[in-house]
């Protein structure tokens, strides 16, 4: 199973923007899911591959009503849409009132997302964006049920800090205390920077090297570009070569990196839309 949950601890640092680079250029058939409980970005900054707009009742807010009378893996994609780009998407909820209707169905959403990589008719992995997460938030309920829980910071001091603490909280959370480098639990625990090309690499092994430090049970995995033009681009409200774009091309070096490293344990067959960058190349417009 392969169910990558992605999530931030303050600020803004892209959660949004890193999810669908990455599921644009995922070397599976993948489905992006909006599960951040605050609401979902897509169904407003996206096109559907229709040309219109994204229909905000296919998603999360119709998944709730299924989930309620149980949740086989493959009725998720009775819920999914297509972007402009191919890219297959779970639209998240409205606004965030509307997430007391899945008051008690996260685990139920957890379990149907991972298990989706073992369906016998359409395989795929899912990239979950939960948005902002802080104790209380109920898509850490998804976190159990992942094979990958992927923080993003920015590389501020203090955005560094707060990766710091939140690791090392999800890591008494998920696998019931501190961790060294050499005991790393399930689900994996890992930290993606957003930060200047040019100094990543540096940055990439300070931070890690924190990480182990403070025994937080996380480390580095990759980094995604600081790439504001790339991002318009992949809104659709730039031209441009995407696949050319810092954007792009440091998110297929995070996906690759991943399977490098985890790809043996989410060994399931390609779904028929496993396009990667060829079928989503679109994906934000």
């Amino acid at each position: 199973m392969a169910l990558i949950a992605l999530a931030a601890d303050k600020g803004s640092p892209g959660v949004t923007t890193a999810a669908v680079a990455l599921a644009a250029v995922w070397p599976r058939r993948v489905l992006l899911a909006e599960t951040d409980p605050a609401g979902g970005d897509l169904v407003y900054r996206s096109a559907a591959a229709h040309g219109g707009p994204l229909n905000p009742n296919t998603g999360m807010l119709s998944i709730a009503a299924t989930a309620r009378r149980g949740l086989v893996p493959d009725q998720l994609w009775d819920h999914v849409q297509p972007l402009s780009g191919g890219l297959e998407v779970v639209v998240g909820l409205g606004i965030s009132e509307q997430a007391a209707g899945l008051a008690g169905l996260w685990p139920t959403l957890g379990r149907a997302f991972a298990a989706l990589a073992d369906s016998p008719n359409a395989p795929a992995d899912v990239i979950a964006d939960c948005g902002r997460i802080s104790g209380d938030t109920p898509a850490m309920e998804l976190f159990p049920h992942a094979s990958l829980v992927l923080l993003l910071s920015r590389t501020e001091p203090e955005a560094i800090a707060r990766v710091r603490d939140r690791a090392a909280a999800l890591t008494a959370k998920l696998h019931g205390g501190p961790r060294g480098a050499a005991s790393l639990g399930m689900p994996v625990i890992g930290v993606v920077l957003v930060a200047d090309t040019n100094n990543a690499a540096k940055l990439s092994g300070q931070v890690n090297d924190m990480l182990v430090h403070a025994q937080t049970g996380a480390r580095v995995v990759g980094t995604i570009a600081d790439d504001p033009a790339g991002a318009d681009q992949l809104a659709g409200r730039r031209r441009g070569r995407l696949e050319k774009s810092l954007l792009i091309r440091s998110a297929r070096k995070v996906t690759s990196d991943l399977y490098q490293q985890f790809g043996a344990a989410w060994s399931v067959p390609t779904g028929p839309a496993g396009t990667g960058m060829n079928g989503h190349a679109e994906a934000g417009r």
